[in-house]
């Protein structure tokens, strides 16, 4: 994960990892549903929250989204895709994927406006 020197803040660091974290979640939600009728398919879960925490705690934001297969139980066929969990799953991040562009996107306006841009 590259970032410009010149938004190297954590601020910053951490709504790209953080994007880039509720992006890679958004495409594991839409693998899971896509194969929900797939027997033996394990759903990907992608987690960042946790590592994100402790890298602006450390004073970086810069961190890398881990995907891991479900633990869930599975039903008879293998498969423990629940059509259920990945909507709310998807509704939840589309909403925080919504929030953080607005916040990256208010970090830019604020260096525009620093800079003269218009």
């Amino acid at each position: 994960m590259e970032r410009d020197p010149v938004f190297d803040s954590v601020t910053m660091n951490a709504l790209g990892s953080a994007l880039d974290g509720l992006a890679a979640r958004q495409r594991a939600i839409a693998n899971n549903i896509a194969n929900v009728n797939t027997s033996d398919y394990k759903a990907q879960r992608v987690s960042f929250e946790d590592a994100l925490a402790a890298s602006v705690r450390n004073g970086s934001g810069v961190v890398a989204p881990t995907t891991a297969r479900s633990l869930d139980p599975t039903q008879l066929n293998g498969n423990n895709v629940n059509l259920d969990t990945e909507t709310l799953s998807n509704i939840d991040t589309v909403l925080r994927f919504q929030f953080a562009a607005g916040a990256a996107n208010a970090q830019f306006t604020s260096v525009r406006a620093a800079l003269g841009g218009n």
